[in-house]
């Protein structure tokens, strides 16, 4: 069985769009679980132009389910992740005014940093993943950092598979199976959507967790929030038998 974890930093545009707290991410979190998502995920950049620091701390409460944190392990969001001990940090090499994250870590050169933050983070009880690019030397640099997961980078994929390129999955493919034999766990995310995501999860094994959001919430002006919350786990639990 593959987790969906949905990525609530979409709602929390909309409500910083108009100012105020409609819709409010908290109560859009809780709602988001009880539709049967397996997780939520945020990813608080340092301008906050989306989920707020504050957010994050009023979420922790509220998500009984996995509460998965993402970010550039920069010193504020350290002390955040610290101070809300989520259930997993997934560690992105984004800069602060990138409008989403477009790359994975080189693993190679930073090594020695992820590996001392990775340590601190397993100190304080919490899961790590890290964001990799589908490249076999970037996979086994991660091996090297400590971290528990890595979360393959899949815009390439749904890029490619648009195009109707099927064999754009093959790298990721791969990268799992490598990944597995050498002991990480693995999760997948970024431009994921109803139309490609049952192919990649049917060729990609050892998965664990799809993080999604842009799409889904778009797709959910299209069908309706509970609708397409269904819809991907229909598809996730069919596809990964």
């Amino acid at each position: 069985m593959v987790n969906l974890s949905v990525n609530i930093n979409k709602i929390a545009t909309l409500r910083n769009a108009r100012g105020g707290n409609f819709p409010d991410p908290i109560l859009f979190a809780q709602k988001i679980q009880q539709m049967g998502a397996d997780g939520i995920t945020v990813h608080p950049r340092p301008d906050e132009r989306h989920i707020r620091y504050e957010d994050v701390r009023k979420l922790r409460p509220v998500v009984w389910t996995e509460f998965n944190v993402e970010g550039n392990p920069i010193p504020k969001f350290m002390q955040l992740v610290k101070e809300v001990k989520p259930d997993q940090v997934t560690l992105v090499p984004d800069e602060p005014h990138q409008i989403t994250s477009d790359h994975g870590w080189d693993t190679l050169k930073y090594r020695d940093k992820l590996r001392d933050i990775i340590a601190e983070l397993k100190a304080e009880g919490i899961r790590t993943s890290i964001f990799v690019d589908p490249v076999p030397a970037m996979v086994e640099g991660a091996v090297e950092t400590g971290t528990d997961r890595i979360e393959l980078y899949t815009e390439s994929y749904a890029r490619e598979f648009a195009k109707g390129n099927l064999d754009a999955v093959k790298p990721f493919r791969e990268a799992a199976v490598l990944a597995h034999e050498l002991g990480l766990g693995i999760n997948a995310g970024h431009d994921l959507n109803l139309d490609n995501i049952g192919y990649f999860v049917k060729n990609v094994p050892y998965l664990q967790e799809v993080s999604i959001g842009h799409a889904l919430i778009v797709e959910a002006i299209w069908y309706g929030l509970e609708n397409v919350i269904r819809k991907y786990q229909h598809i996730l639990k069919n596809a990964a038998r």
